[in-house]
């Protein structure tokens, strides 16, 4: 990308574009009759436009989600919500400037809002540490979190980070533990959570703030367990090979969509969120309506179970079977898992009627001597032992 923000694939739409407004100051400045030649040029911006956006590749929907000009965490609270209160600090380390939360309403209803915060110059990145968090701002969203259990408040989470901060330091104060903690307890939280992946969803990083009943991704945003230049690091030795990495990833909405593990796409603007903030913002708060409309109406006992399931079902698997079998079994994960915990009880039960009557149980302790006794009865016997 280039530093005015303009991708290699959008000079041409640019540049049309960039004549027409010439045109038009030309016009207006010299009184001239050109709005047929105008409208000629628009239509045709247009239609380039859409061929341009509606084709995207997964790797030119990743620069897409990393556009400069995409719309922030904070932008996105200041056009949807009223009255946010920002509230600071884990109570146990201190605060993460690249973590985000507080309290905030969506027309008139109180909600707690969290999400990744990254910077637009080099003194915010700094601020925001890049938006990358540290163990503290993990633990800053959780105590929030369950701030809003506490008080019946929806959680309402914007996913917008590559992963989590990968310093040293980081993992010194419990970077795994934080995000597993956080994974773990969303899960379980009875309020309802809903989630939107605004632009990037790397690996624990975005998954520690992604456990919810409702998860909803933009148009160009990626969500995926690493990142495509580290996956083509790891494959192939070579980051150069991300966009072919981006592919096989299978991290666009709308693979998500397909794979049952988002639950819908926030259409942009043609041209990307940052085009139209307003528009954007407008269409996740219509989003945010509509899912805790229904969320709401859900008691709390089958609204924990049903998140819980969802977590559960994801992923497919099949069963290969003999050559010349009629057919394969499928299912889904949890399906697998609940057929084991079937057999290994059905097991429990039989094996002891099966099985012959055994001696009795060593005690802890016995087994050393029970094996010393049978290193001496073979040296009587004539036969050798082993350690």
């Amino acid at each position: 990308m280039a530093g005015n923000g303009v991708f290699d694939w959008e000079r041409p739409l640019v540049e049309l574009e960039k004549r027409i407004e010439e045109l038009r100051a030309f016009n207006e400045e010299r009184g001239m009759q050109l709005a047929d030649d105008i409208a000629f040029l628009e239509r045709r911006a247009q239609r380039l436009r859409e061929e341009i956006y509606r084709n995207l590749t997964p790797w030119q929907r990743v620069m897409m989600a990393r556009h400069s000009g995409r719309p922030t965490f904070l932008e996105y609270v200041e056009l949807i919500f009223d009255d946010f209160i920002e509230l600071h600090g884990d109570r146990r380390a201190g605060d993460d400037g690249a973590m985000v939360g507080g309290i905030a309403r969506l027309d008139g209803r109180p909600v707690t809002v969290v999400g990744t915060q990254k910077g637009r110059d080099t003194k915010e990145n700094l601020q925001r540490n890049f938006g990358l968090p540290h163990p503290e701002g993990y633990r800053k969203a959780l105590r929030l979190m369950k701030q809003a259990e506490k008080f019946g408040r929806p959680i309402v989470t914007f996913v917008d980070v590559v992963g989590a901060f990968p310093g040293i330091e980081a993992e010194q104060r419990g970077q795994g533990v934080a995000i597993a903690e956080n994974i773990m307890a969303m899960s379980q939280l009875r309020t309802p959570i809903v989630v939107v992946v605004t632009g990037e969803g790397g690996s624990g990083g975005a998954l520690a703030i992604g456990v919810g009943d409702r998860v909803y991704m933009l148009e160009h945003a990626w969500y995926s367990v690493i990142s495509p230049e580290m996956c083509a690091t790891i494959l192939w030795r070579d980051s150069s090979r991300a966009p072919e990495a981006a592919s096989i990833l299978r991290l666009t909405a709308q693979d998500l969509l397909s794979l049952g593990v988002i639950d819908g796409i926030i259409p942009e603007p043609l041209g990307g969120a940052h085009r139209d903030k307003v528009r954007t913002a407008q269409s996740v708060k219509e989003v945010l309506r509509s899912a805790l409309a229904e969320l709401e109406s859900i008691p709390l006992d089958e609204l924990v179970e049903r998140r819980f399931l969802r977590y559960r079902s994801m992923g497919a698997w099949k069963v290969a079977t003999e050559a010349g079998s009629p057919q394969q079994a499928a299912g889904t994960l949890a399906d697998a898992v609940a057929a084991a915990g079937a057999e290994a009880q059905g097991h429990g039960a039989t094996e002891p009627s099966q099985e012959a009557p055994s001696e009795a149980p060593v005690r802890e302790g016995d087994g050393s001597r029970a094996r010393r006794g049978s290193r001496r009865q073979g040296a009587k016997d004539g036969g050798g032992t082993s350690r």
